[in-house]
């Protein structure tokens, strides 16, 4: 399973047209979803379970159950990825800028300062640094 999960990611999906063609590169992925050709993207990302046993009349296991979970996990991410307006800082680098007190900057770069999230953190970090740093390190879900 982490195998899969780290495959999945490796050869993450760069926009949403191009989502089947990645899953069809996955051999796991194309006897889990024999049909997944048809599907567009929302379909995809609906699928449950009970869903594809309703469509094909068999019973995923866990262990295809969880592949499934794991492919729209990384659907859903490269996604959300391609729609992000600001630009892209590596985790480490915003973990590092975090630590420093400039954490504030990168999430300002990062959603071209469309949010108020870089300016509470600026204001935490002049309040105090450990509270800015713990609100710029719990906001980093937001971005990664």
């Amino acid at each position: 399973m982490l195998i899969l999960a780290t495959q999945l990611n490796v050869n993450a999906v760069v926009g949403v047209q191009h989502w089947t063609k990645q899953l069809q590169e996955q051999p796991d992925l194309q006897q889990l979803m024999p049909g997944m050709q048809q599907m567009d993207a929302e379909e995809f990302l609906s699928m449950t379970p009970k869903k594809y046993k309703q469509q094909n009349g068999k019973r995923l296991g866990l262990k295809k159950s969880i592949q499934l979970k794991a492919a729209q996990k990384m659907i859903k991410r490269s996604m959300k990825k391609s729609g992000k307006k600001g630009i892209e800082i590596p985790k480490g680098i915003y973990i590092l800028l975090a630590i420093l007190g400039w954490a504030w900057l990168a999430m300002g770069l990062m959603d071209d300062f469309s949010t108020m999230n870089w300016l509470w953190c600026l204001l935490l970090y002049f309040l105090f640094f450990l509270p800015g740093l713990i609100y710029a390190l719990i906001k980093m879900k937001e971005y990664y």
